[in-house]
Formats: C-alpha cells, structure tokens, sequence
C-alpha cells in the first residue's frame, strides 16, 4: 500500500500550462526570438534547462537564456499567477489523500520562488510535507532527478510512493526513478501521450469519483523507463 505521494503542480493542481507557454512567448519575442505558443506549448512541464534549447536553439545557462529564463518567471507571477485557477477537484483530492493518511509531496520543474504562488492557488500549501523544484536538482523533467529528490524526502522506499502528473515528462520521470504513476488529461494530453502510468483520469476530481478502483487500492508495480 502506498504510504506518499509526490505531485506534480502545473496542470495537475493548477491550470497553468497555458499560462506559463504564454509567458515564454512574450519573454522570448520580447528579445527578438518570435516562437509560436504551438511550439512553446507541448514543451511545458521540462524546466528551462530543456525548454530553451529546444524551443529557441540557446543554451539555459547562456547569458541571453539565462536573461529570458528571468524575465519569463517575472512575467508569469506578474501577469498570470493573479489569473490561474486550481483543476477541478485539486483540493478536494488533496484533502482525501491526507485523510488516507498518506503523507504529499510536490516535484515540480517549476523554480521554487513559483511554487508557493502556484501551491496556494490549489489550496495547497499547508497540506504539503515538503517541495522540490528545479533548483533542488541538477536536470529538470524528464529526467528523473527532481522525483529522485522528492522520494529521498519521503524517507519511504520506492515501492510505498506514487507520483500523480499530468504530461509524458512526468511518466518518464516517474518510472525512471522507479516509481509508478497516475496520469491526469487536465494538462492537455492524450491517453497515448500519457503511456506507461498505470491509471489515466481527467482531472482530480475524476480520480477522487473512481478512488476506490484506483491504483491507491490497487497499488500498481512501479516501473522502469
């Protein structure tokens, strides 16, 4: 029986995907790069360190990304942060996990000066143990560093952790670390997309109507990328 589970936040706690390709864009057009939110959009939930070079063609940690990283962050807790909103049954689920007695965790390629905002938009920020960010780990999403992180957090071995996440980075991260998966479809993919989690629901209200039959009652082998 899992004893933790690790959350990711954007566009599974917060309906934030859009927001945050919204702001790569203006940040980079902002500099002279034009990318279209369609390029910029299937990219969200990799961290910056993998976002930029495959968006834009520059190094993260270049000058001019380091320069557009920092502006793309001003400009989501500025303009967007006011405006999102938490996915359907985000808290309600928290809530129901909590009263499972499982102890929640985040694992977020988000940097950590935008987690707080993001987790109190979802209701979130006093129901959770511990967070890991992008800055708590050498390679965002889909490597599996920020997962790794966020177990060693748990002090639970492997096998007692689920991740819940919403795009294919966190599928990879998951089972690369080891442990299992419940994807949702709030953050805009497809089943296919999602491939390898072993349950896949709209959103979390969605896994709290189906709770009994999940893998939380059902526990899932985890799985090796």
């Amino acid at each position: 029986m899992y004893r933790a589970v690790i959350f990711d936040v954007d566009g599974t706690l917060v309906d934030s995907n859009d927001a945050h390709a919204h702001a790569w864009v203006q940040a980079l057009a902002e500099r002279g790069r034009r990318v279209e939110f369609s390029r910029v959009r299937p990219l969200i939930g990799m961290g910056s360190d993998k976002l930029l070079p495959q968006a834009a063609g520059l190094a993260a940690d270049s000058p001019e990304g380091r320069a557009i990283a920092a502006r793309r962050r001003e400009i989501f807790l500025r303009d967007w942060i006011p405006r999102l909103q938490p996915t359907r049954g985000a808290r309600e689920l928290l809530e129901w996990l909590r009263d499972d007695r499982l102890m929640l965790y985040v694992a977020s390629s988000a940097n950590a000066d935008e987690l707080q905002p993001l987790l109190r938009v979802a209701g979130a920020d006093k129901l959770i143990e511990s967070t890991t960010s992008s800055d708590d780990a050498p390679r965002s999403k889909p490597d599996p560093d920020i997962v790794k992180a966020a177990i060693d957090r748990t002090g639970r071995p492997a096998d007692d952790v689920i991740m819940i996440g919403d795009t294919p980075y966190d599928v990879e991260a998951a089972l690369g670390a080891g442990i299992a998966i419940i994807a949702l479809r709030s953050g805009g993919w497809s089943d296919s997309d999602l491939d390898g989690a072993a349950a896949v629901y709209d959103d979390p209200e969605d896994l709290v109507n189906h709770y009994d039959l999940s893998p939380f009652r059902r526990p899932a082998p985890a799985r090796s990328a």
